[in-house]
């Protein structure tokens, strides 16, 4: 099974798939955090900074917690976790029931949390890029390869979202 998948996404397929994604989250958060510190735009009240520290410290601690499930349950399971290479097997269970792409997910969350807790403005264009990024191009490689289990992938892509 592994053979087929190789297969079907060699390496040359594979262009956007070179950085980690958590650093591509890293890297778009600290460009966001260099224009904000040479344009800055902050909240208008100090009112609405506290709410969107609270909303963030929410945010950030639920994507914690949802990447972290999605990455421990890989781990138990011996499967990887690098896009686009050949998984042994296919994960439904845990934070998988909800959504194909917990750690995907929770990378989302917490990059929205420590916007808001730290209240800035730039990463969020920074943010809509990334999540562009991997909708188009990293999730349809993954989704390719999940291809290799078959009428199993295709039932649960029939059932669970990609997203939420």
């Amino acid at each position: 099974m592994n053979e087929t998948i190789a297969r079907r996404s060699p390496t040359t397929r594979r262009p956007f798939l070179h950085m980690p994604v958590p650093w591509v989250f890293l890297l778009a958060f600290l460009l966001g955090l260099g224009v904000q510190l040479l344009l800055p735009l902050r909240p208008p009240s100090s009112t609405l900074s506290g709410l969107a520290w609270f909303a963030g410290l929410v945010l950030f601690a639920g994507g914690v917690v949802i990447a972290g499930w999605g990455l421990v349950l890989f781990h138990r399971l011996k499967t990887t976790t690098t896009p686009g290479e050949a998984p042994n097997r296919l994960v439904t269970s845990g934070p998988y029931r909800f959504t194909r792409n917990p750690m995907y997910l929770g990378l989302v969350l917490a990059y929205l949390g420590e916007q808001g807790m730290l209240a800035l403005a730039w990463p969020l264009l920074f943010f809509v890029l990334t999540v562009g990024y991997l909708n188009w191009f990293v999730i349809p490689i993954e989704e390719d390869t999940l291809g290799a289990f078959g009428p199993a992938y295709q039932a649960y892509r029939a059932r669970v979202r990609r997203w939420i």
